[in-house]
């Protein structure tokens, strides 16, 4: 059986009830045990006056005072009973042995005739004697009952009145809250442009929904990357399927023509190559993305990778590539490196440069890789997302072109996984795009 309530607002109230029931008892018990004293010291303060005039009076030789007062008694040293109130005929406050032994004063209980209780103060006054005055606590007794019946009937209405309030309290704090779990709930991946209410205020709630709102705004930028990702490879992947049907197609009409069917095969081919490097280089992105892109890592010489990297690629591209810089050692997946030079000199070649300059530089706490080129640059709209996926320029659409669309985005995954940063820009050294790659000495 459950006994703390599922219900957020069922636990608040919860708490919120036995903590003012709780409170609300303490302060009962406390306003009682006031009040008792009160009544008692209110006795006290009787019997002190009334004590301090007949004992004024008993000196002064007015015995008739104590005879005349409710209930009080003189005694003369040896216990004898000099004068008394009617009221206490044939009673004795204080025996004849008590009397004798009687020193200073004293405050006690006694029980008057019938079985009142009474409280008494007794004090040793002039010549020996001994004053006893007493007063009957039955009005006292039957206040405390009463308030202890009125405390006991109202602390069950005062807690149903907490609790009431309490619970108009919380309805009015967990409304904000309810209209946003409605929101949130009626919004779907269709929604993109829907947000949550706003609630007013500078309280928690408040920047609950400011920061859940905040976070459906970056949600909705990332799925409608995620979608123009979609659409860009679908795109991208159309267009080799197109061309690898067509030449099928080709072959298979050209039948006892060899020539016309090694073209088309060799077409074929190609295009199969281009399938082949997209769907990896979407593989890559996507292990990046989950944290899974495995490094090799092992010393290797930037500048001397750079170098045969470039040799490679010259002739392939057509691209004048030229290395300089001081030879440093980084612990690097070799492969994934060189796939990022591969990008980086496949993006120049098809802006239309034709001469990428590779500058390898050590500082202290990182190795730079600087690639500049003298192809026409980036747009001016592309420089804030040159590293996002497809995000291309209308001259980089070379069809055809290794990496063609994912060749920056490739480039930013491998320099993360390593560690390093990369970011781009227009100018010097070659008046066109120069990206910088940093990595961890």
């Amino acid at each position: 059986m459950r006994l703390v309530p599922g219900s957020l607002r069922a636990r608040l109230l919860l708490a919120f009830t036995l903590g003012a029931s709780a409170a609300l008892m303490l302060c009962l018990v406390l306003l009682y045990v006031l009040l008792v004293r009160q009544l008692n010291a209110a006795l006290d303060e009787d019997l002190t006056q009334r004590s301090h005039d007949l004992a004024t009076a008993a000196t002064q030789g007015d015995l008739g005072a104590v005879g005349r007062d409710p209930l009080a008694q003189l005694y003369a040293g040896d216990g004898t009973q000099i004068s008394g109130s009617p009221a206490l005929a044939g009673v004795r406050l204080l025996s004849v042995s008590e009397v004798r032994s009687f020193t200073g004063r004293r405050l006690v209980h006694r029980s008057l005739p019938g079985g009142a209780p009474a409280r008494m103060l007794a004090r040793r006054i002039r010549h020996g004697r001994v004053l006893a005055v007493a007063v009957s606590t039955h009005p006292a007794e039957a206040a405390r009952h009463r308030l202890t019946w009125v405390l006991f009937l109202a602390a069950p209405g005062l807690v149903a009145v907490l609790t009431v309030a309490g619970w108009c309290v919380l309805r009015a704090a967990l409304r904000p809250v309810r209209a946003l779990t409605r929101e949130a709930s009626a919004i779907s991946s269709l929604d993109t442009g829907r947000r949550l209410p706003s609630v007013p205020g500078d309280d928690e709630i408040a920047e609950l929904a400011r920061t859940l709102d905040a976070m459906l705004a970056r949600l909705r930028v990332s799925f409608e990357r995620e979608r123009a990702f979609v659409d860009d490879a679908g795109h991208e992947l159309r267009s080799p399927i197109a061309v690898l049907r067509g030449q099928l197609e080709l072959a298979l009409a050209a039948t006892g023509h060899r020539e016309e069917i090694e073209r088309s095969l060799q077409a074929s081919l190609a295009e199969t190559d281009r399938l082949t490097r997209l769907a990896e280089d979407l593989l890559l992105l996507a292990r990046e993305r989950a944290g899974t892109l495995l490094l090799r890592r092992e010393p290797l010489d930037l500048l001397d990778l750079a170098a045969a990297e470039a040799r490679r690629l010259e002739p392939i591209l057509g691209l004048r590539t030229d290395v300089t810089g001081d030879p440093v050692v980084v612990d690097a997946d070799g492969d994934r490196l060189r796939q990022v030079l591969t990008n980086l000199a496949a993006n120049s070649a098809a802006a239309g440069a034709r001469a990428l300059r590779l500058t390898i530089s050590r500082e202290p706490d990182e190795v730079t890789i600087e690639a500049a080129d003298d192809g026409p640059g980036f747009a001016p709209g592309l420089l804030d997302s040159a590293f996002e996926r497809f995000a291309r320029g209308d001259t980089a659409r070379t069809r055809g072109t290794p990496g063609a669309g994912l060749g920056l985005s490739i480039v930013r995954s491998v320099v993360a996984a390593h560690g390093g940063m990369v970011d781009a820009k227009n100018g010097p050294p070659l008046g066109g795009a120069v990206i910088t790659i940093r990595l961890p000495a």
